[in-house]
């Protein structure tokens, strides 16, 4: 019979990649380039938090009270783009670019956030439910968001008693505020557990992320202000700036902010991130 040459050099192509005659160290880049398995992203993850989790409550407050400082820069960013265009539609789509910058700071700057903390200090206590690590996690929860509120009101207070910016600028700030208080109590819940959840995702990716970084930080935070999502520490730079100015009450601020957005960020990072993504690589993790 015949053989088709054609015919032989498609199969040749089509053959199985374990058929290939590939050397060790060839094998060995395939699996670097390859994508990594999700329970690889969930030990890098646990990994860190059990560290974070082990951390003083002197680590945890002064690296939350600098997360909270740090979030204050994505206020006067966006301010300062917001006032530098023109009243027209498109402007958010470019002023919001500055609600990035808070948290480029904080990720990259190895700061201790509370929404990144939905993830990673829960997935420990996932791995091993028991009362000594929820305690854990409680711990390490109240301080970093304690941390950073103080850290975030120290920052608009000097916003708001100092003329570091023009008026144009302060009134962006203002403008700013309002927009994150817009809705009532279950309004911006729903818009926390979206905002929890981002964050968390961007968490989860960082790790296999490698030189993407930068791109996931900026893409899913950019996200999470252009939606107006409340983001408990991000939106108290901005409402917090109204109680400083004497625009707001801190009871509009807390019961009208602060805790729909903090129970939104706890149920979107925790339910919507941790649990499905533990639920996937649980019966490896055993």
């Amino acid at each position: 019979m015949n053989r088709d040459p054609e015919r032989d050099d498609e199969a040749t192509k089509l053959r199985p990649q374990e058929e290939l005659d590939l050397s060790d160290r060839e094998k060995r880049e395939i699996k670097r380039l390859g994508r990594p398995k999700a329970v690889i992203i969930h030990e890098a993850i646990r990994i860190e938090g059990e560290s974070q989790l082990r951390s003083s409550l002197s680590e945890l407050a002064w690296s939350g009270l600098a997360a909270g400082l740090s979030m204050g820069f994505s206020l006067v960013a966006e301010g300062l783009i917001h006032a530098s265009l023109p009243d027209q539609p498109w402007r958010p789509l470019i002023s919001n670019l500055g609600y990035s910058i808070g948290f480029l700071i904080v990720v990259m700057g190895r700061q201790q956030l509370f929404t990144e903390k939905t993830l990673t200090a829960v997935l420990p206590l996932l791995n091993r439910f028991n009362l000594r690590n929820l305690k854990r996690v409680l711990r390490l929860w109240i301080v970093v968001l304690l941390s950073n509120l103080v850290g975030t009101y120290l920052f608009v207070w000097l916003l708001g008693h100092t003329e570091t910016f023009t008026p144009g600028v302060r009134h962006a700030f203002t403008q700013i505020g309002h927009a994150a208080m817009a809705g009532g109590f279950w309004t911006i819940l729903e818009r926390g557990i979206f905002a929890g959840w981002l964050i968390a995702l961007m968490v989860w990716l960082l790790p296999a992320a490698e030189s993407s970084r930068l791109w996931i930080i900026i893409i899913l935070t950019y996200l999470v202000g252009l939606g107006g999502l409340a983001h408990s520490i991000a939106g108290s730079v901005e409402v917090l700036y109204l109680v400083t100015t004497g625009t707001t009450s801190w009871g509009a601020y807390f019961g009208g902010f602060m805790v729909p957005a903090l129970l939104g960020n706890i149920f979107g990072g925790v339910t919507l991130v941790a649990v499905l993504n533990y639920g996937q690589v649980a019966p490896q993790t055993k």
